[in-house]
């Protein structure tokens, strides 16, 4: 089966989907072998929202994104339209323009559109000029954060290299352009130096970096930590020019509350805290792989990057296998955090087939976020 997909506008509520948590953005039956993946979130200047994902599986030709706006504070959702060839992206607002960035396919050219319109159409990236940023190799990244600081703005990647396997062969490194500058050409962008995973290194990879401010003013690349045993990433710095990516492996290793999956953290200037959703492993399973429990989401904080307090469960299911909250990608909105999640959820068809294969694409709220300091009750 290939992926056919529908740019015509629809809208999407739970009428038929009454158990799952929060409110459906989309829904992908199993039957199909179309699952969703990398979620997206951003409010726009007038306070609306927009979302985005792609799709992978049998199904699928790993090459499409799908964009939804919802003008009821997440309430409801309309579909704008299907982009085709952009894949494991990020939306960010940029000097008040709607972008995306991401790759043009699996393991593709990395590239970038804008939208002036809040969504509804795109630029396409046909050349180094209109958003063709790197191209003759192989990227890999996902919704990761986009940071503006030091004037410039920043963004993690990875190459595939040599371009085999997964996970061992990502090499992690950052780019970044002059906030100034037209984000749609190449030449503006500066990618730094990579860094190739060690096997002597714990673990089995990095990927889906946080690019995030340190305390000190400096930038950062806080990456997952592929590993079995979970409950760590790991943390680059990066030169102020945006040259050199830097890993120091006696200090680099962070203990963090799901680090073995995908976790996007952003900083909270009113805390003075640095805040993210992870795929917190609760006590009752801790002998299985950290890696394959995503059946709970936790609400963790750190006033360094360094260590990190469990402030919140905020979703969970005692069924690890067949339920899945992930790659919860959020933003900050006044007192609360709004997130989507690639979920995997049971549906009036049997279910996603595994925890790891989203049939859903959910919305959630969570209200005065500042004030909550609960441990974990699971």
């Amino acid at each position: 089966m290939t992926l056919s997909i529908s740019s015509n506008n629809t809208t999407f509520t739970n009428s038929n989907q009454q158990d799952v948590p929060g409110v459906i953005i989309t829904h992908s039956p199993a039957s199909t072998n179309i699952f969703i993946g990398s979620p997206s979130i951003v409010i726009l200047p007038n306070g609306n929202y927009v979302a985005s994902h792609d799709y992978f599986g049998k199904g699928t030709t790993n090459n499409h994104a799908c964009i939804y706006t919802s003008q009821d504070k997440g309430n409801s959702w309309t579909k704008l339209t299907v982009l085709d060839r952009q894949w494991w992206s990020t939306l960010f607002v940029h000097n008040n323009e709607l972008y995306i960035m991401g790759v043009n396919r699996k393991y593709g050219d990395t590239v970038i559109r804008r939208s002036t319109d809040e969504g509804k159409t795109w630029t396409v990236p046909n050349d180094e000029n209109t958003g063709l940023l790197l191209f003759g190799k192989e990227y890999h990244c996902s919704s990761v954060p986009v940071v503006v600081h030091n004037g410039r703005i920043w963004r993690a990647m990875e190459e595939r290299n040599p371009p085999e396997g997964w996970g061992w062969s990502l090499r992690s490194f950052v780019m970044s352009a002059p906030v100034t500058s037209n984000l749609l050409k190449s030449k503006n962008w500066l990618s730094s130096n990579q860094l190739k995973y060690e096997n002597i290194w714990p673990g089995k990879a990095w990927l889906e970096g946080n690019i995030v401010v340190s305390p000190k003013g400096g930038v950062c690349n806080v990456l997952r930590h592929h590993t079995e045993a979970g409950g760590t990433a790991i943390i680059t710095e990066i030169s102020k020019n945006g040259k050199r990516t830097l890993f120091n492996p006696e200090t680099g290793f962070i203990k963090f509350p799901g680090g073995s999956k995908k976790f996007t953290i952003r900083y909270d200037s009113i805390s003075k805290q640095y805040w993210a959703l992870s795929n917190y492993v609760p006590e009752k399973h801790k002998n299985t792989i950290a890696e394959k429990i995503r059946n709970t989401v936790a609400l963790i904080s750190s006033p360094d990057l360094l260590k990190w307090t469990i402030k919140s469960i905020v979703l969970f299911h005692p069924d690890y296998k067949k339920i899945g909250f992930q790659y919860a990608d959020w933003q900050f909105e006044n007192e609360d955090i709004i997130f989507i999640s690639r979920t995997a959820f049971m549906d009036k068809y049997g279910g996603a087939p595994n925890n790891h294969d989203a049939n859903l694409l959910t919305f959630h709220r969570i209200e005065k976020f500042r004030s909550l300091n609960l441990s974990p009750a699971i």
